[in-house]
């Protein structure tokens, strides 16, 4: 018999001579560099079914791979077939939802300048009238001395400030620190309270929809929070203007997480907080406009008019609409996939039977499972590491990230402007740095994110060096800056990372109750960033080095976690094989059944 030379043996079994090699097998592994156009280029990948123990079907064809930008992408159907994982439609939508973070900025970080810090003697000191011959007025201007009474607090205070802030409106000078922690507590409590409202919000309110309330209720608390001669009512305010932005920022990023897919948008979620450090930058500049706090948060409010008339060019989301929409729903989604195509320069793309297939598509979405509760998150491969890793690193992030920026006041009134800008681009430079290690650096992300924090931390904590150091107040406020800024890119970097990524590690269903409650969570804890800051009363490295502990422990936790090797894999009759190709099979059997979950990814993992 002439030789055969299809590979196989007289048994039937595979020639060792011609055994494919373990990457050939129809096993296919996450390739590390990322294909941004992988996900619109292949048809859906189907769930697959794990084999039998010993049962591995093997091939000499080359399996798909699995991309990591296709494994954050939406599920590949009609819509993304249409309209492309990203184009001049889709990038003039992020452009516009990116804008609504620089308000946002300004209402978290006005505090900075609308409460400086105010020099006793020379800018204010306590009324002295009425006060007896044996009463005298300590050096801080905060209280009197009574040789009968004793000590007791000013109640009264003359100022000599050109610039009318809120502690000058309340009569706070003295308890600056308090009122300033206080207030921002406020704020940060309705960044919490606005993330929740406005997921749940979507669950019967259209993401265009909550984005619009968002910005009318803004704009109207906003002016309220401006004119509050009240301190409650101010502060009652303030967390209401909270609410709404939060509420803003997170319907926008539910829109255009779902117009986008891919690498682009990962790459739409990294970079959704850069718009946020371009309003830090640009506060100082608007502060300077004004000399009232009064009229800084008119001219922050307004400027959301400007995203309310660029609303006629965001979207509605398409695959909400199909879901949660009525009859007519079909229709509108069909009308925004058209404007799409045709702005994308796609209209080959439309197919003649779209009202079909967009109804085979709702049909789908809303067959689909109920997402997972809350203790089902603890179960599975490496998913006890995965909650408890998230859920610290975060806190300590988001912390830090808020915390760091508003610590700015301990280097010192005259520095505000400089440092306030040198916060914004190292927050600018921390996001790219995270879309930079998820693009070239998929797999072991987590762990550069985190080796970054743990390193920055340790520069931030030098700090002690110099504190009671004999030194030019200009070049230690600077060295001051350098060792802070170092941080915050560390900061920013992890925290855009985990926003963007952390639903990768778990199972579909999973992904929007592990993202709520990370996120949740996180929130929480924020709460009691503002309190840090009191601590440079003690000294000005003691509430930096508290930062960046966290910044430390923070990228301690994220190295824990590991993005998934997602398999498909499919069942198939037993092969005989030789017994070294045997063990092969065994054990990639075995390492397969570790990642059980689909690759198909939901488009609403981070609605917060």
């Amino acid at each position: 018999m002439p030789h055969q030379s299809n590979g196989t043996g007289k048994n039937g079994g595979i020639s060792p001579r011609h055994t494919p090699k373990m990457g050939q097998r129809n096993l296919g592994y996450v390739s590390e560099a990322p294909e941004p156009n992988h996900a619109s280029t292949h048809p859906k990948e189907e769930p697959y079914n794990i084999a039998p123990p010993n049962y591995v079907k093997t091939t000499a064809t080359a399996a798909p791979t699995v991309t990591p930008a296709a494994a954050s992408a939406p599920p590949t159907d009609i819509i993304g077939q249409i309209i492309g994982d990203f184009g001049i439609w889709q990038l003039r939508t992020v452009l516009i939802i990116f804008l609504c973070k620089i308000p946002a900025s300004w209402f978290m970080a006005c505090i900075i300048f609308t409460a400086p810090e105010l020099y006793p003697s020379s800018e204010f000191e306590c009324d002295q009238q009425g006060l007896s011959a044996n009463q005298t007025i300590t050096p801080n201007q905060c209280y009197i001395e009574d040789s009968v009474e004793g000590r007791r607090e000013c109640t009264k205070f003359l100022y000599n400030f050109d610039f009318q802030s809120l502690i000058m409106e309340f009569d706070l000078v003295c308890l600056r620190d308090i009122f300033v922690a206080w207030t921002q507590y406020w704020h940060l409590f309705g960044v919490l309270v606005g993330g929740v409202a406005g997921t749940k919000m979507m669950l019967f309110l259209s993401p265009r929809t909550v984005y619009f309330i968002g910005q009318m209720l803004q704009i109207v608390c906003g002016v309220i929070t401006g004119y509050a001669r009240d301190f409650s009512l101010h502060c009652a305010f303030r967390c209401l203007s909270a609410v709404c932005c939060a509420i803003m920022f997170t319907s926008g990023q539910a829109i255009f997480a779902d117009i986008t897919s891919g690498s682009y948008r990962l790459g739409s979620i990294i970079l959704y907080d850069t718009f946020w450090s371009i309003g830090v930058i640009f506060l100082p500049s608007l502060s300077s406009f004004f000399n009232s706090w009064t009229h800084i948060y008119l001219g922050i409010t307004f400027p959301t008019l400007v995203l309310t008339l660029l609303l006629q060019w965001t979207p509605e989301s398409p695959r909400w609409l199909l879901k949660n929409g009525d009859d007519k729903a079909v229709a509108r989604v069909a009308d925004i996939v058209r404007e799409g195509a045709a702005i994308n320069d796609r209209l080959c793309k439309i197919p003649a039977d779209l009202h079909q297939q967009l109804e085979s598509l709702r049909v789908k979405l809303r067959s689909a499972p109920a997402p997972a509760k809350w203790l089902d998150l603890w179960k599975g491969p490496r998913a006890t590491i995965h909650m408890l890793a998230a859920h610290l690193a975060l806190a300590a992030f988001i912390i830090n990230f808020m915390g760091m920026l508003l610590n700015i006041r301990s280097f010192g009134r005259d520095y505000l402007v400089p440092n306030t800008i040198a916060m914004g681009f190292s927050e600018i430079v921390g996001c790219f740095l995270a879309l930079h290690f998820t693009l070239k650096h998929n797999k072991w992300k987590w762990q550069w994110a985190g080796a970054v924090n743990i390193i920055a931390g340790l520069i931030g904590c030098l700090g002690w060096f110099f504190s009671h150091s004999e030194m030019n107040p200009s070049v230690k406020v600077t060295l001051w800056m350098i060792i802070a800024t170092i941080p915050k890119m560390g900061v920013s970097c992890a925290q855009s990372m985990i926003l963007a990524c952390m639903a990768e590690v778990m199972p579909m269903n999973k992904k929007i109750p592990y993202v709520f409650s990370v996120v949740t969570w996180a929130r929480v804890w924020l709460l009691s960033a503002p309190f840090i800051n009191v601590l440079k009363k003690i000294d000005v490295a003691l509430s930096l080095s508290s930062y960046c502990a966290l910044s430390i422990f923070g990228g301690i936790c994220t190295c824990f976690m590991l993005t998934p090797r997602n398999q498909v894999a499919v069942t198939a009759a037993p092969l005989r094989t030789t017994k070294g190709e045997d063990n092969d099979q065994k054990a990639t059997a075995s390492s397969i059944r570790e990642t059980i979950w689909p690759v198909e990814m939901d488009v609403s993992n981070t609605h917060l």
